[in-house]
């Protein structure tokens, strides 16, 4: 039986870890795809690592195209916000995404948590980009280790 990982991270990626966390990322995923029968990724489409999240799953996509990514999206116009270049990147990975799940259809102040949650159950591991003692990254890490999901987090030592 396949199995899920969730990705959990920060919207402000240093632009010096940028390429630390891609490269550790794809190394994280092809192991998980290879040693642990991981087939399904859950992203939550923000910009930062969400993204990066992203566009690891669609670049190991090429190498094992049984893999699925599936955006968990809390909301509509997530990407108001977003600028040109986010924009396109979003576009890009909803475009080739396997599946896009709206938590809800409006923006809503427990949204991010809605999908958080989301993207967490059901999952049998949780990979995170996790800098700060706070904020909903640290929630959902939290979440996932209640829940019993192993977490792995990336440039832990760094």
């Amino acid at each position: 039986m396949s199995k899920i990982c969730c990705f959990t991270g920060h919207r402000d990626v240093p632009e010096e870890l940028t390429l630390a966390i891609y490269t550790e990322l794809e190394a994280v995923l092809t192991e998980l795809i290879e040693k642990e029968d991981v087939r399904n990724f859950r992203a939550g489409g923000a910009i930062g690592f969400d993204t990066i999240a992203a566009l690891v799953v669609l670049k190991l996509k090429l190498k094992y195209p049984d893999i699925r990514l599936h955006l968990f999206l809390p909301c509509y116009d997530q990407d108001k916000k977003f600028n040109s270049f986010q924009k396109t990147l979003y576009g890009f990975a909803k475009d080739e995404a396997d599946s896009v799940i709206y938590v809800q259809k409006n923006y809503s102040s427990t949204a991010m948590h809605k999908r958080n949650r989301a993207l967490v159950d059901g999952s049998d591991f949780c990979v995170a980009f996790l800098r700060k003692s706070e904020g909903g990254t640290q929630y959902t890490v939290n979440y996932a280790r209640r829940k019993g999901v192993p977490v792995i987090k990336l440039l832990d030592n760094k």
